[in-house]
């Protein structure tokens, strides 16, 4: 019987030890899950604040600049071992940040640079559009007839892999040293690129897109004009940036062949007088065209095809 109400007298207080330890156990739970939420709340700040940086447009172009920076200071530094402590190579033969400034200089004060630019653009633009003409004709015609795209379409994929400048004698031979050669080499250069990025992004078009016209009672021409067409735009529209490509490059060659003005006659001028500084600023110009081309001009005309289609 002792025991028994010793055992019952016990009891109550286990039971009130036993109620005082949950609350400890329950109030630990909820600090450990208090630092978990502020850690993550810490991550979820991290993340909005990244993606708030990533966004900015202002802070994306600093970083830019200070990446161009940074490699124009690694250039600089390259240069002074190369040519000065390590004696590497000698100061001509190696082109110096201040050198290829000053270069710039002397082009865009006596005007060559300007002159250049215009007569290079207008090449390009002119040689472009030509292509663009005749490189939609043939593409229509390689993805219309099973014909022409089973015998034509490996012919001009090897003709777009030959380098434009296997094309200049042939164009100074048929047109001499005048301005109907750099055209001549600017449109045989990209014409092939054009045809196939149509072809290509024609044969990309889902076939249920055409059978659903053909349902709906399409003729040969609602199918091209309603369905193919602007199904096939996003992809023509990548084809024609590398058509670009291949057109400025095309440009450079014939220009360097058989131009009296322009960045490629720039370009060997500079050559000719042993003037490496002024070699890789007309370079430099070179690039920054393409790029401003690039952005401008191609990267906003995607914008603004993926906008219209909720893209």
């Amino acid at each position: 019987m002792q025991k028994k109400n010793m055992t019952s007298e016990n009891s109550p207080q286990e039971k009130s030890t036993t109620n005082e330890n949950k609350p400890q156990k329950s109030s630990l739970a909820g600090t450990a899950v208090e630092k978990n939420m502020t850690g993550g709340g810490t991550v979820w700040k991290n993340a909005s604040l990244k993606k708030a940086l990533s966004e900015n447009t202002g802070f994306r172009i600093l970083t830019c600049i200070c990446f161009y920076i940074l490699l124009v200071l690694l250039w600089q530094a390259i240069y002074t071992l190369g040519t000065g402590i390590l004696g590497w190579w000698k100061s001509y033969a190696m082109p110096s940040p201040t050198g290829v400034i000053k270069s710039l200089e002397k082009l865009i004060k006596n005007g060559t640079l300007w002159q250049a630019v215009i007569y290079s653009l207008r090449r390009v633009l002119i040689g472009f559009v030509m292509a663009l003409l005749i490189g939609t004709v043939l593409g229509l015609l390689i993805s219309a007839s099973a014909f022409l795209n089973r015998c034509l379409k490996p012919l001009m994929n090897g003709l777009q892999s030959l380098p434009s400048v296997c094309w200049v004698p042939f164009a100074i031979l048929w047109f001499g040293l005048d301005e109907s050669a750099v055209l001549f080499v600017v449109v045989i250069g990209s014409t092939f690129s054009v045809a196939l990025a149509i072809e290509n992004a024609i044969a990309q078009v889902p076939p249920i897109y055409k059978r659903a016209a053909a349902t709906m009672g399409a003729n040969q021409f609602q199918m091209y004009t309603r369905v193919i067409f602007p199904a096939a735009l996003p992809g023509f529209l990548a084809g024609l940036r590398q058509s670009w490509s291949f057109a400025w490059r095309a440009l450079m060659s014939g220009e360097v062949m058989s131009a009296y003005v322009g960045l490629g006659y720039s370009l060997m001028a500079g050559r000719d007088m042993a003037d490496i500084n002024q070699v890789t600023a007309v370079m430099l110009v070179i690039i920054v065209i393409g790029i401003l081309i690039d952005r401008c001009v191609f990267s906003s005309l995607e914008r603004r095809i993926q906008k219209s289609r909720g893209l």
